[in-house]
């Protein structure tokens, strides 16, 4: 578990990033980009407004870092009532998902290729999100690189922020020492209701969840509210 204070402060730090900038794209993932994206996209600026960016008033569900978008599109396909937003810097991802998702035909699956900082930040008004979701976030294991963790003091507070009343903070991971993370850093705030061990039936096993149990890791979930 981080000892270091350092990792308990409020601040954000400038230039420290919760991911690591991966830019390779082939041909199928232009491809796929350029077909899929289109239908998906949030608007490029501007703050949230469920009716304007997605024809109607519904719950939104904002999904940090959403990989290939296993998890999102499954979450959407279940939820047809809510409007999940899915972000994610990694492009070929990003073009995995939406090929994935086209099957299905779903029109409230949304995505925003970026930072999800950025987005919180400058974006989400306060009190408008149903639910945050944040599955399999990248451990940053050394103690040096605690810092670019996704869950700190500073992204506690935000997300809490944006959450709408009886909103919630959903976590999974499949390292221990991430998993101490959150709990170091979930008590120092004291600013959440925390309840460990409750998996959401509709989330698919494959993925980094099942390569974590494949290598003998216990998979941790998280449901945070604010207090």
């Amino acid at each position: 578990m981080p000892s270091s204070r350092s990792t308990l402060d409020h601040l954000p730090r400038e230039g420290v990033r919760t991911y690591t900038p991966r830019w390779r794209k082939s041909p199928l993932t232009t491809e796929r980009m350029e077909r899929f994206l289109p239908a998906h996209a949030i608007p490029a600026d501007g703050p949230l407004d469920p009716q304007s960016w997605f024809g109607r008033t519904a719950p939104v569900v904002l999904e940090v870092g959403s990989g290939h978008g296993a998890a999102a599109v499954a979450y959407a396909a279940a939820h047809p009532e809510h409007d999940l937003i899915a972000v994610e810097v990694h492009v070929p991802g990003v073009a995995r998902m939406l090929a994935d998702a086209e099957p299905f035909a779903l029109t409230n699956l949304w995505v925003e290729v970026g930072d999800a900082m950025e987005l919180l930040t400058e974006r989400i008004p306060r009190g408008s999100l149903a639910g945050v979701h944040l599955w399999f976030p990248d451990p940053w294991p050394k103690l040096k690189h605690a810092k670019r963790r996704f869950v700190q003091q500073h992204t506690l507070s935000l997300v809490a922020d944006r959450l709408e009343p009886g909103g919630a903070l959903r976590i999974a991971t499949d390292h221990e020492v991430y998993a101490a993370h959150v709990r170091q850093q979930v008590a120092h705030h004291a600013g959440w209701h925390v309840v460990e061990g409750e998996r959401p039936d509709w989330r698919p096993k494959h993925g980094f969840e099942a390569k974590g149990l494949r290598a003998g890791r216990s998979i941790h979930e998280f449901t945070l509210t604010p207090a």
